[in-house]
């Protein structure tokens, strides 16, 4: 079992930039892929970045390359995502969510999720 809490969401200007925390508890969470996901109203959950939590490897949207950055502190069993440059259609819901993936951007393939934070941008 993996509990997951996300925290750092709120209002930011467009060009700004928010770091969102998803903090893990559960002895598996070393071996897992954990990810970001996002949802906007009335739009389907979309995948952002993603972090083999074991070995580092990083995974990305198309969309946030060269301006998000995911990465972990095994120590305190967290996963941070950096969003630099900011853009008005990224309002949305964001989830962290982990488990054993082969598709770290597929959402259906993961089993435990955050209950996710708000992340605003204004224009």
């Amino acid at each position: 079992q993996v509990q997951l809490v996300e925290s750092g969401g709120g209002l930011a200007q467009a060009g700004g930039s928010l770091r969102l925390s998803c903090a893990a508890s559960g002895r598996t969470f070393i071996w897992y892929t954990t990810g970001w996901f996002r949802q906007a109203p009335g739009k389907e959950r979309e995948f952002v970045a993603a972090i083999s939590v074991s070995n580092g490897r990083t995974y990305y949207a198309d969309s946030v390359k060269g301006r998000f950055t995911i990465s972990r502190d095994n120590a305190k069993n967290t996963i941070y995502l950096q969003m630099n440059n900011l853009k008005p259609e990224e309002t949305a819901v964001y989830y962290c969510a982990s488990d054993l993936v082969t598709k770290p951007e597929v959402a259906g393939q993961y089993n435990y999720w955050g209950q996710g934070t708000q992340v605003t941008v204004s224009s």
